[in-house]
């Protein structure tokens, strides 16, 4: 299993209800979260089988700018 992160601008609940059906259909739920304290909103995915470029996509089409973190 990896660890990918990235920045956000998911910075509300609100912002994590309209991307969790996304994030949970390409991570699993309980396989991501989003720090909405951490002024970069770092978003944490655990997952074997999702690529950066899925994660990215899924995030982006919910209506949140998102790249990825080194």
């Amino acid at each position: 299993m990896s660890t990918l992160r990235f920045k956000t601008t998911i910075n509300c609940g609100g912002c994590i209800k309209a991307v969790t059906p996304a994030l949970n259909h390409e991570v699993g739920a309980n396989n991501w979260q989003v720090d909405t304290a951490n002024p970069d909103k770092i978003l944490t995915v655990n997952s074997a089988q999702a690529t950066t470029a899925q994660i990215l996509a899924a995030v982006e089409q919910a209506g949140f700018e998102i790249s990825p973190l080194s």
